[in-house]
């Protein structure tokens, strides 16, 4: 029988374990703190840093909230990076993408101090990551590899594919699984959008990896039998349902479930994951930067 692996239970025990690494913290005077910083008017956007709000409120890391016009010079923005970068009292910077089109994206990755790129999309963490000494590893690609352990699939020795090959997915996810540490050791493809025959890699594979963003482009015919499959897709598509649409992810979850011996749903897979690894990663911060030891889960 399939396994659906749970990502919204696997993201409760990690926040519930975090518990003892923020009363460690508090033992020691440190109050971890996580600055979100929107410049956007996207409902999504907006709905994507109110849920992490929330979340630090629950695991108690203050929650810092810093919202600028999407019209603004992209000074502003910079201006407000620098004033974080520069107070203790801030362990974390999430700055939420995508920024406005006048806003140079990548100065903005660059701009946050690495100590607190709790996202670990810095430069400096990215070397630090391929170098095999991440400091804080990416949320998404760190979380799969979370879902991986809870559903007791070890990578080690295994064929893995990941469809997609983006910077906040597929590449850091690539290196996670071929490093030779704990939770990789895998023998890793990365397929895209000029990959030829895209169905006899996905055959092939013990654990698939989808990450593209195309609705539904995985299906079961393209799996092997007992392949753990997990679904990085969050894709709106159109339906009969009182919003009009429905969330659908990069693989046909009906057919996949009929091959694969465990696969993430979509949503309550690997979106939960995210956020609570984005919460390990400002506690990891917080205790770095205050030279506080914890235990993280």
């Amino acid at each position: 029988m399939t396994e659906i692996i749970d990502g919204n239970a696997v993201a409760q025990e990690i926040r519930d374990d975090l518990g003892a690494a923020i009363e460690t913290l508090d033992d020691a005077g440190v109050q971890p703190s996580l600055a979100t910083v929107l410049m956007s008017d996207d409902p999504a956007s907006e709905t994507y840093v109110s849920m992490k709000q929330d979340d630090c409120a629950e695991v108690g890391i203050e929650a810092l909230d810093y919202d600028l016009d999407p019209e603004a010079d992209a000074a502003d923005l910079f201006d407000v990076i620098e004033q974080l970068n520069a107070d203790d009292a801030v362990n974390g910077i999430l700055v939420q993408m995508p920024v406005p089109d006048h806003v140079d994206e990548r100065r903005v990755l660059r701009e946050i101090d690495p100590e607190k790129d709790v996202d670990g999309f810095h430069p400096e963490n990215v070397g630090r990551l391929v170098s095999g000494h991440a400091r804080y590893k990416p949320c998404t690609p760190h979380g799969i590899q979370k879902l991986l352990a809870a559903a007791g699939v070890d990578p080690e020795g295994k064929d893995a594919v990941i469809v997609g090959r983006s910077n906040i997915v597929g590449k850091p996810m690539a290196n996670l699984l071929v490093q030779k540490q704990a939770g990789g050791n895998a023998t890793v493809t990365v397929c895209h959008s000029r990959t030829d025959d895209l169905a006899a890699k996905t055959r092939g594979a013990d654990i698939v990896i989808a990450a593209a963003g195309v609705p539904e482009m995985i299906d079961g015919s393209m799996l092997k039998s007992g392949a753990t499959v997990i679904d990085v897709g969050v894709n709106r598509v159109d339906a009969d349902t009182e919003k009009g649409y429905e969330l659908v992810g990069d693989v046909d979850f009906e057919s996949a479930k009929s091959v694969a011996g465990a696969i993430t749903p979509v949503p309550g897979g690997v979106g939960p994951m995210t956020r609570a690894m984005l919460l390990y990663n400002t506690v990891k911060a917080a205790g770095r930067q205050h030279d506080v030891s914890v235990e993280l889960p």
